[in-house]
């Protein structure tokens, strides 16, 4: 009996779902797009830490050779370079010391996220602090 109602007014019966899918897709979206700016910030967020902890062992090193503080600074400054120059502090301790001293090289870096995630997880109740600052320092002998 279902079928020749069907046939005589012509719908369908998933007529009345045509919405459904719509209403699916409205309530997924937001959590995929939460979850692919988490891994875009995540991603970013790992390269600068990265970068920084390098640097700082770029700049020990070359201090442990007998570099002086503008020396090293400049070389933390150019391994760096794929991140904002302005938003990194370097410090510097016993640059060219006495040879069996170790120098000390503290980079810290200030990460702005680049996406709205922080705001939205304080919206929940959470929160990511932003800017996030990584620090490093490294510690060599001097030669």
């Amino acid at each position: 009996m279902d079928t020749q109602v069907t046939e005589k007014t012509g719908k369908n019966h998933r007529d009345g779902e045509k919405g459904q899918n719509l209403v699916e897709f409205a309530m997924v979206v937001p959590i995929f797009l939460i979850l692919v700016f988490s891994i875009v910030d995540f991603g970013m967020g790992f390269h600068a830490w990265i970068t920084v902890t390098n640097a700082a062992r770029e700049g020990a090193r070359i201090g442990a050779v007998g570099a002086d503080s503008a020396t090293i600074e400049a070389r933390v400054i150019d391994t760096t370079s794929s991140l904002a120059a302005e938003d990194i502090e370097v410090t510097v301790v016993n640059a060219q010391g006495a040879p069996g001293e170790a120098v000390s090289v503290d980079v810290q870096y200030e990460y702005e996220l680049i996406t709205p995630l922080s705001n939205l997880l304080g919206f929940f109740g959470g929160g990511l602090g932003s800017p996030i600052t990584f620090h490093s320092e490294s510690e060599m002998r001097i030669e």
